[in-house]
């Protein structure tokens, strides 16, 4: 057995699904929460913005996180292992992606590339499918199946 195998943070394959709903239900509320800050206290169509975000992440939610969760819990299921690394409820791709996509983030809102108002409905927008994605996870890892 070599070391970095003895210390790897090792857990259940089911474990991994709640893993990965806990993450992805902290980055859905994390964006949600940072959105609704800025949002609500600017209060000029806060009505029409919340619709908004709410349309465009259900949007997103069923034409694309769908398809995203769905293969990371069929991933996750197929892993050949009983106990794989803590960090494997990602793929290497997904991480990449979630890298760019934080950067991408912190340099339009730091650069202010775009208006506030539009950003954070964005950023509302974008919490709405990775929070309903997490339930995904929670409910096959309760349900410990490979798809559902």
């Amino acid at each position: 057995m070599s070391i970095l195998e003895k210390y790897k943070p090792a857990v259940k394959k089911r474990n991994l699904l709640f893993i990965a709903g806990c993450v992805w239900s902290f980055a859905g509320c994390m964006l949600i929460f940072r959105g609704l800050l800025v949002l609500i206290p600017l209060h000029h169509y806060l009505f029409l913005e919340l619709l908004i975000a709410l349309v465009v992440g259900i949007c997103f939610y069923v034409f694309l996180f769908t398809k995203i969760s769905k293969k990371h819990i069929t991933r996750i299921s197929l892993i050949k292992v009983d106990y794989p690394c803590f960090f494997s409820f990602f793929n290497f791709k997904s991480y990449i992606l979630m890298a760019v996509m934080i950067s991408a983030g912190i340099t339009f809102r730091k650069l202010q590339l775009v208006e506030s108002e539009y950003m954070y409905t964005f950023y509302v927008s974008m919490g709405i499918p990775l929070l309903l994605s997490a339930f995904r996870f929670f409910i096959a890892g309760y349900k410990n199946v490979i798809q559902i």
